[in-house]
C-alpha cells in the first residue's frame, strides 16, 4: 500500500506523538482529504515511518508513529555545481536533479554568471518536494553560494565531471565509491581564465554529451542521467 510522504524535520520515533505543521496539516486534511485514523508516511535522516491521524484540532494534525517501513538510503554521491540561471529554470533544474539522485548541489558564481544570487529557501521547499514526490528519503545537501575560484580550491581533489562542447572525450571511467561532482557553466560560458585554471586540477575530466548547444538546466540533467546510468550499470 502507498502513502502520502511528507517530509518532517523534527526526529521521528517509534510511539512519537506530535503535529504537523500548518501547512502540511492543511494539505492532508483539505486537499488530500485524509481523515482521522487514516494512515501517511513520514521521512528524514532517521529513515521513514507509517504515521496515523489521530485527530484534527483547530486545522492541525495530531499523529503518532506506528512504525518504521525504510532506513535512510545510502546514495551514491553524485554533486552539482552549477552557475545561477533564471527562477524557473533553476526550479526545474533543482527538482530533476533531486529526483534523479544529486546527493549534493554547489552554487558557484563565475566571471559570465547573468545571475548573481540564488533564493536558498525557495530551492530547499523544491528539495523537500522532489524528495516527497520520488521516494527519497534523504535530502540532497545544499551549499552556500561560492566564487569559481573558492569551489577550485575547496573541492580541488574531488573528481569532477565538466560538460563540455569543446572536448572530443565522450567516454569516461569511474570510481564509484568515491564522491563526483558534476560541473556546469553558465550561460556565457566558462571564461579563458577560468579554463586555465581548471586545466590545473589532476582530478577534473571533460565529458562532450551533445553535438549540440545544451541550455545550462538541459546539459544538468542529461549529464547527472550519463553519469547514474553508467555508475549503475
Amino acid at each position: 500500500m502507498s502513502y502520502i510522504r511528507l517530509f518532517f524535520k523534527e526526529n521521528l520515533s517509534l510511539n512519537l506523538n506530535s503535529n504537523l505543521d500548518k501547512s502540511q496539516s492543511h494539505y492532508i486534511s483539505k486537499v488530500m482529504r485524509i481523515k482521522e485514523g487514516e494512515n501517511i508516511s513520514l521521512f528524514n535522516e532517521t529513515g521513514e515511518w507509517i504515521a496515523k491521524i489521530k485527530d484534527i484540532k483547530k486545522g492541525i494534525i495530531n499523529f503518532v508513529i506506528l512504525e518504521k517501513i525504510r532506513n535512510v538510503e545510502n546514495d551514491m554521491e553524485i554533486w552539482l555545481a552549477f552557475s545561477p540561471i533564471k527562477f524557473n529554470y533553476l526550479n526545474f533544474m533543482i527538482q530533476k536533479a533531486t529526483e534523479l539522485g544529486i546527493t549534493r548541489f554547489i552554487p558557484i558564481l563565475t566571471d559570465r554568471s547573468i545571475v548573481r544570487d540564488i533564493n536558498k529557501n525557495r530551492i530547499k521547499k523544491i528539495i523537500i518536494e522532489a524528495c516527497e514526490q520520488s521516494n527519497r528519503t534523504k535530502l540532497p545537501k545544499l551549499e552556500k553560494l561560492i566564487r569559481f575560484k573558492e569551489f577550485l580550491k575547496i573541492y580541488n581533489d574531488t573528481n569532477i565531471v565538466l560538460g563540455d562542447l569543446n572536448t572530443k572525450e565522450e567516454k569516461i571511467h569511474f570510481n564509484k565509491k568515491s564522491p563526483i561532482c558534476i560541473l556546469i557553466g553558465p550561460e556565457g560560458d566558462f571564461s579563458e581564465t577560468e579554463r586555465e585554471l581548471m586545466g590545473q586540477l589532476k582530478n577534473l575530466r571533460s565529458l562532450r554529451i551533445n553535438k549540440n548547444i545544451l541550455r545550462t538546466e538541459t546539459a544538468a540533467i542529461s549529464m547527472i542521467s550519463i553519469l547514474t546510468f553508467k555508475l549503475l550499470s
